[in-house]
């Protein structure tokens, strides 16, 4: 008789703050302390999937914190949890170790800004499919445009630890230095050597930096020079690279058509308004291809990704 598999529980679960602190304009990182059955969960936890925070009783900073953009809006109520992914998770006996990067764009991130040091909050999570890594790689290229620095570096951390043997690179974009979501200086003294990006930088990762008006790095999209070192090493054959990207969606369309032409794997992690999280509400649908068909079919991102294969997925001509 087969045995069906019991999923594996998803909260909520309690998290407690262990820092919070602003690290640019408008990023914030929140550190989180998972104990009991939330250790276990999210000790398993893989790059690219997310979770679910509820910041519905989580107070507003005082009225002269609040920047002048938000304030209109600030006091909405925020009713429906809010999807992250981590950027860092370190399993540490008995206690999981969670890294959270966030940007205040609205009123629930704008709460999140007053969370302190022992405080809790409830998490719904691990939710979702991430990245894996298909047998035979031996080059991975990491495309990230600006906030969607979070699951690749969880991605890279992986890498470093899990697959040495995989020849790693970042390439990250922006639209200006101020938006890169990074703690800290650009390391410009190792910019020679590849590693002017810290945050991969302290994987063993070399990364390539590029911002759109050239405020860091060199100027232009980052897929352009994702292209044009594509075009300088004709080594490893394409069938043993892959690419992993995640951030806004124009430039996910250029990294996965660049990769469809090249004869390259790609796996991108979408990014929809996600309102359960756990595919009740519909909300987040992706048009795919269906397989063997010329019929299209919709995913939803919580649940069939956020990760995708970039081929299965219908972009924008």
């Amino acid at each position: 008789m087969t045995q069906t598999r019991k999923a594996a529980p998803k909260g909520p679960f309690r998290a407690t703050v262990t820092d919070n602190v602003r690290i640019g304009a408008c990023f914030w990182r929140m550190d989180l302390r998972f104990e009991g059955d939330g250790a276990g969960a999210f000790g398993q936890f893989r790059p690219g999937q997310f979770l679910q925070i509820d910041v519905a009783d989580v107070a507003l900073p005082p009225v002269e914190k609040i920047p002048a953009s938000l304030r209109d809006g600030a006091r909405r109520k925020v009713l429906l949890r809010r999807p992250f992914s981590f950027a860092e998770v370190t399993p540490q006996g008995e206690t999981t170790m969670a890294e959270l990067l966030y940007c205040v764009v609205g009123p629930a991130t704008l709460r999140m800004t007053t969370l302190a040091r022992h405080d809790t909050v409830s998490v719904i999570g691990p939710l979702g499919n991430g990245f894996w890594v298909p047998e035979n790689k031996r080059t991975a290229l990491l495309v990230v445009g600006g906030m969607g620095v979070p699951p690749i570096r969880c991605l890279a951390k992986m890498l470093s630890a899990d697959h040495p043997n995989i020849k790693t690179l970042a390439f990250v974009g922006a639209k200006t230095v101020g938006a890169l979501p990074f703690e800290g200086d650009l390391d410009t003294t190792s910019e020679e050597l590849g590693f002017c990006v810290p945050a991969f930088a302290k994987f063993g990762i070399p990364s390539v930096l590029a911002t759109d008006d050239g405020s860091a790095g060199a100027q232009g999209f980052v897929t352009e020079h994702l292209a044009q070192w594509l075009d300088d090493n004709a080594e490893p054959a394409r069938d043993e690279m892959i690419v992993y990207a995640c951030g806004p969606e124009p430039m996910l369309t250029a990294v996965a058509k660049l990769a469809t032409r090249r004869g390259i794997d790609c796996q991108v992690s979408m990014e929809r308004r996600m309102a359960c999280g756990i595919g009740l509400c519909q909300s987040c649908a992706i048009e795919c291809r269906a397989e063997g068909s010329a019929e299209t079919v919709y995913r939803l991102c919580c649940q069939d990704g956020p990760v995708f294969e970039a081929k299965n997925v219908v972009w924008e001509p």
